[in-house]
């Protein structure tokens, strides 16, 4: 938590490297709304509120969320415009800082500090997009993992509800996402629904993965949060505050992203401790299944790749295969399965079902490749591995988005045995690369992936059990697939590649989600 010293002196001046209105861009005064004539009048307003977006921001899921959903709505030309509303951080690309468009600042009152608040704008690929200036809390090398994530999310969250007037677009529903924004209900609920301007504003919030709630010590309820203790029963589970289960109670509809992990997340084996909550709201529970951004994630143009290619020209992946072998030295051998792990090296991934089983996987005659960042015991034990079977096994510990394209690319199998997966996307962006995933059944994976039993059907192989044997058992009905029927295995390849991901499913969902809460 920020001193009251440090915060209340950063609070005075407005930051040095914020981006600088242009003689042309005349900045109206804080005290003035801002109105622009661009959203016809029938249309409903639909304003996200998020963390991370690509490619402005990210790190992973969310951001890759965030940087489809609103788009994919506004394509939709359904009488709903979305924008979106997020924090400009140091990482935003220099590409696009140019290009933002100065509207307004304000001070943003939280708790006893007076924040200077900078909001921008940019117009991308036909959205629009906000930005909230703040050097104190967002000039910071990483977007999470610092001591006041606390107080920095809770400014995003005040700022937004303040600056709603100056956005020149009345929002019908806000739409948060994940703990990071989950005091927006609150504060509106709380503080602003009964003012001029307010009125009439329904609030959503969708959980993309309920292990990270925002907890906190009640001591600092009303010191980092502005939030009277009076009101701390309302955002109190287990002795402590709880984000998400404030946000859960005081929002009009929930969402999740999968409608099988919105069934699992009332269990108390997914729920960490918030069952008892979503029982009580199941009613405005729902789950919505998420697509990726077909168009990033294509073979026939992706500029990441070693060789393009498509389900009907696959020499391409053919090369990308021997290139990635070469990059991360490995023998470059056509007929040895490449099996693809690109994760976040984290427990419920199902990582401790691979380390139990690695030394099985390696006896098989296939190479095994790992991209990802995380926990550092798994990022050490990897490494050990890699030393051990430098022939077999390759990993790169890092976050390396052009590299995971030309993993996505060159392997052969997608390995995913997670313990839980709100919705997932990684096996969705293998298929689209023609990478077949193998998965366990929870959440978005059983809702995005069905077995091929045999190679006549389906688009992947699933298990159910969380068990190391399950899990080898529809490794080695892979492996022998791709080794001894390599027929049904191009047919499997191709339903993989033409699997409908898209957002345009998705999408209507949401609409029609929408049009209920409304």
């Amino acid at each position: 938590m920020a001193t009251k010293k440090t915060a209340a002196a950063t609070a005075e001046k407005k930051p040095a490297n914020a981006v600088k209105a242009t003689p042309t861009q005349k900045a109206a005064p804080a005290q003035k709304p801002i109105i622009e004539k661009k959203t016809p009048a029938s249309n409903k307003k639909i304003l996200f509120v998020c963390s991370e977006a690509f490619p402005f921001a990210g790190t992973g899921g969310l951001g890759e969320v965030m940087g489809s959903l609103p788009q994919a709505i506004n394509a939709k030309k359904s009488g709903f415009e979305a924008r979106i509303i997020l924090p400009l951080y140091e990482s935003f690309p220099a590409e696009y800082r140019a290009k933002l468009e100065f509207i307004c600042h304000i001070n943003v009152p939280l708790a006893w500090r007076n924040q200077y608040c900078g909001l921008f704008k940019l117009d991308y690929k036909g959205t629009l997009y906000y930005f909230i200036d703040n050097e104190y809390y967002f000039k910071r090398p990483n977007l999470y993992g610092y001591y006041d994530d606390g107080e920095r999310f809770a400014f995003l969250s005040r700022a937004v509800t303040e600056l709603i007037p100056h956005l020149g677009f009345k929002p019908d529903i806000i739409h948060c996402h994940d703990w990071q924004t989950a005091l927006v209900p609150i504060y509106y609920k709380l503080f602003y629904m009964y003012r001029e301007g307010y009125g009439g504003i329904k609030m959503m919030f969708t959980i993309h993965n309920i292990e990270y709630q925002g907890k906190y010590s009640r001591s600092i309820i009303e010191d980092v949060f502005g939030i009277p203790d009076s009101e701390y029963m309302s955002i109190e589970h287990r002795g402590c505050i709880n984000l998400m289960k404030g946000a859960i109670d005081y929002s009009d509809a929930v969402g999740t992203v999968s409608p099988t992990y919105a069934r699992e997340i009332m269990d108390p084996y997914y729920a960490h401790g918030l069952e008892n909550v979503l029982l009580k709201n199941s009613f405005k529970l729902r789950g919505i299944l998420n697509g990726i951004d077909v168009d990033t994630y294509n073979p026939r143009t992706q500029p990441a790749l070693f060789a393009n290619y498509d389900e009907d020209h696959m020499a391409g992946k053919a090369k990308g295969k021997a290139e990635l072998q070469k990059m991360l030295n490995l023998p470059v051998s056509p007929d040895t399965p490449v099996i693809a792990i690109v994760s976040r090296l984290v427990g419920h991934k199902g990582l401790d079902l691979v380390r139990a089983a690695m030394n099985d996987i390696l006896r098989k005659n296939v190479q095994v490749v790992l991209l990802g960042k995380g926990d550092p015991d798994y990022e050490n034990y990897f490494t050990h591995v890699q030393k051990m079977y430098d022939q077999k096994f390759s990993a790169v510990i890092a976050f390396n988005k052009d590299l995971s394209h030309k993993i996505y690319a060159g392997a052969d199998i997608f390995l995913m045995p997670s313990k839980s997966e709100p919705c997932g996307l990684s096996q969705m962006m293998a298929c689209r690369y023609g990478t077949i995933p193998v998965v366990r059944e929870t959440g978005g994976l059983a809702d995005s992936i069905v077995d091929c039993y045999n190679g006549d059907m389906g688009n992947g192989f699933r298990f159910s059990r969380y068990a190391t044997d399950d899990m080898m058992g529809a490794i080695d009905r892979a492996v022998g697939l791709y080794t001894d029927y390599k027929d049904k295995w191009a047919g499997l390849v191709r339903r993989a590649m033409t699997t409908d991901f898209t957002w345009t499913s998705s999408a209507g969902e949401y609409i029609k989600n929408y049009k209920e809460l409304l």
